[in-house]
């Protein structure tokens, strides 16, 4: 009876699997695309408390940003230089100036920034402290690959755009945002894709992150670029800068320090 029991739930999950296959390969009809169509809201996942100390720049990394100028940043609209606030050693958005790239362009690196909202921030859910790193800013008018950044603490929203999500495509493992005021960490790795000739996928992006020193990505292979209206898809690049991004939202802007980058050969 035991096994018996256990080839039915094979042959449920074999049914289930094949029942998402054809609604995954279905046609969409005529209907628009919504940015809610890919919104994903359970499971939540579980809440962790961080470590307290982050990471000083190694000897062979490319300082993006040590507190003192913008010199390593161009606007990502019209490569004309960064015209983000700087202050107090911290680099503050300045949503009236649009997203921010590196001048450098990159392919496989690991990379290492620190971000905060301000203690009294507003708003919820995606309009409290968004921002995001854009792992690979093929162009302006596309949309990269998003490492999203987003007040994570007791904010509700859908899981897959939450903080320490892959936009729109993987939900972090767990949940180790600090209260807004307090300084939280992205530690990445990032593996490019490759693509033949003809541009057609060669190799997948595969990225981890660790979130306030806690896994929340393991080596996950990327769909394509993360889109907010629609299904990813991969578009043929070689290297690419890193972009940071001036949300619309209405909350009081967030600010970043301490950057830096290694190149992987």
């Amino acid at each position: 009876m035991k096994c018996m029991r256990i080839s039915r739930l094979v042959v449920i999950a074999a049914l289930f699997a094949v029942a998402v296959s054809l609604v995954a390969q279905a046609p969409e009809g005529t209907a628009k695309p919504k940015p809610e169509d890919t919104e994903i809201w359970q499971p939540i996942p579980a809440v962790v408390t961080p470590g307290a100390t982050f990471a000083e720049a190694p000897s062979d990394a490319i300082v993006l940003f040590d507190g003192k100028n913008l010199d390593e940043w161009v606007s990502n609209k019209d490569k004309t230089p960064a015209k983000w606030n700087v202050a107090n050693g911290l680099m503050t958005v300045s949503k009236g100036e649009g997203n921010i790239e590196t001048r450098r362009s990159f392919k496989n690196y690991q990379l290492h920034l620190e971000w905060k909202t301000p203690e009294s921030i507003t708003g919820s859910g995606q309009a409290r402290g968004n921002s995001g790193v854009f792992l690979a800013s093929t162009g302006p008018g596309d949309d990269g690959y998003e490492l999203q950044v987003l007040d994570a603490y007791q904010n509700s929203t859908y899981v897959n755009g939450m903080g320490g999500s892959i936009y729109k495509q993987s939900i972090p493992l767990v949940n180790p945002g600090r209260k807004p005021g307090q300084w939280q960490c992205y530690d990445v790795a990032w593996t490019a894709p490759t693509f033949n000739d003809d541009g057609s996928l060669k190799t997948p992006a595969y990225v981890t992150v660790f979130y306030n020193g806690v896994l929340v990505q393991n080596h996950f292979e990327l769909k394509g670029q993360t889109l907010y209206v629609g299904k990813p898809f991969y578009k043929a690049y070689t290297t690419a800068p890193i972009k940071l991004q001036a949300h619309g939202d209405k909350s009081e802007p967030l600010s970043f320090r301490n950057i830096w980058v290694r190149e992987i050969k």
